[in-house]
């Protein structure tokens, strides 16, 4: 499915405000309710809009602390490797896991309530038994920007 302009501001809208009601999102796209319910149904339908969330304060929840942990795997065989990544899709505090191509195997962000909360996170699943050989962590000292948002043009 290829995006046109009416198709981008639907989505700029919805990213801004996924609650938004329809007749709301109508006029912001300069759509009359009916044709813009459509083409919602329409990218809701390709996939291109994945699902609808709640963005939570984590320092509100109790994990106002992401850290970043980059991986190295014990192999990189395909065995290893979807071995850690069904080991961390079922971890909860693992926010984002990406294969990496470059220095380390994987990125991880992990959301923690402090240090010793990590510490106990790292201590016990990012190990040998989950294919990972060594863990660098950063922690980072300011978010300068943090969006969901993708920038369509």
């Amino acid at each position: 499915m290829r995006l046109d302009d009416i198709d981008k501001r639907i989505l700029r809208a919805l990213q801004r405000d996924g609650r938004m009601q329809n007749v709301e999102l109508a006029r912001e796209v300069g759509l009359s309710p009916s044709p813009c319910l459509r083409r919602v149904k329409l990218l809701e339908d390709a996939g291109i809009i994945d699902r609808y969330v709640a963005v939570v304060s984590p320092v509100k929840a109790g994990l106002p602390l992401s850290m970043f942990a980059r991986v190295w795997l014990t192999a990189q065989d395909a065995e290893t490797i979807d071995h850690f990544i069904a080991a961390m899709k079922k971890l909860p505090e693992v926010m984002e896991c990406y294969i990496m191509l470059g220095e380390s195997d994987a990125l991880l962000r992990v959301a923690v309530s402090d240090l010793d909360d990590y510490r106990r996170f790292q201590s016990t699943h990012l190990t040998k038994v989950n294919g990972i050989q060594n863990v660098k962590t950063d922690v980072p000292s300011q978010i300068v920007k943090q969006t969901y948002a993708l920038p369509l043009r």
